[in-house]
């Protein structure tokens, strides 16, 4: 189980991060996530934006123990592919191998523009990135000519002390056939599936059948899915979508959705909390307890 630390709901700084962070670990999560995003506006929302992300993650690995960390999910067209190969080796290395290496195409024009980011073919820029990312994971020496990516003899030194885990966060079928050969795991947000145990189902079978056209057996990627809860008490910090709306209820209602959304296929659930505060963190520990009883 797992939990997305504060984006954008409000200003949060780093004491406050690594607070929440250790707090998840001491009731029990086994993974804290941070979104990777640089700035929000044109949503009818005020400007908005959050720490960098993989900054943020190195932190995180020094200031915890335990729980697995990770990018919900990294842009890959934030930084040039062997760049950010070196970089998640490097966060893996201070976490003591706790890393888990997600991506995604990116989908937020706003920031692409503002920051002088290339927004356009993002699925052939995919495709490129990740397959330089996979081979140089691997240990291997890449020189790749690509129409976005060059790479000479690339070589990621000193050697990682493990491979790390690849997992893709999309619902775009050109993406998914990229990343599903080599992906250790696929993750959603909650309202590609409408925040629900059946609608996760029916995304999840459609995912094996892209993984099976690849060429994967389905049953070798791990299936993780975000899911959007209302703490009681809580501030309302994320606007609610009718078409994905929150999980409410007792703990014990939480965890029995939670136990729906495991049968439907999902090995993993990543808590998206409203609001998402250390007394939230504490709250959520009931929801543990009552997934152990």
């Amino acid at each position: 189980m797992g939990v997305q630390l504060p984006e954008v709901e409000r200003v949060v700084g780093w004491p406050e991060l690594a607070s929440i962070a250790r707090q998840a670990e001491a009731v029990g999560f086994d993974s804290v996530w941070v979104g990777d995003h640089y700035l929000y506006r044109d949503d009818g929302r005020p400007e908005r934006g959050p720490w960098e992300a993989w900054t943020t993650l190195a932190g995180l690995a020094a200031a915890t123990e335990r729980v697995m960390l990770g990018p919900l999910v990294a842009c890959i067209g934030f930084h040039a592919p062997a760049v950010l190969a070196k970089t998640a080796t490097t966060v893996d290395e201070i976490s003591r191998g706790r890393l888990t290496f997600g991506v995604g195409a990116g989908w937020n024009r706003a920031e692409f523009d503002a920051f002088g980011i290339p927004y356009d073919r993002r699925a052939s820029r995919f495709e490129e990135a990740f397959g330089v990312i996979g081979r140089l994971l691997a240990g291997e020496r890449v020189t790749f000519e690509g129409d976005f990516v060059t790479v000479r003899d690339a070589v990621l030194l000193p050697v990682p002390a493990r491979r790390v885990p690849l997992m893709v966060g999309s619902t775009g079928e050109r993406v998914l056939r990229a990343a599903l050969p080599h992906a250790d795991a696929w993750n959603t947000w909650f309202d590609a599936y409408g925040n629900a145990p059946d609608g996760f189902e029916t995304l999840n079978a459609w995912v094996s059948g892209v993984a099976a056209g690849v060429g994967r057996d389905p049953d070798e990627v791990e299936r993780s899915a975000c899911v959007l809860v209302a703490i009681e008490g809580g501030r309302g910090e994320r606007p609610s979508d009718p078409a994905a709306p929150h999980v409410s209820g007792s703990p014990a209602e939480i965890a029995a959705h939670l136990r729906a959304l495991a049968h439907a296929g999902a090995d993993e659930a990543i808590i998206v909390a409203d609001p998402i505060t250390e007394d939230s963190i504490v709250w959520l520990g009931g929801v543990l307890a009552a997934l152990d009883a």
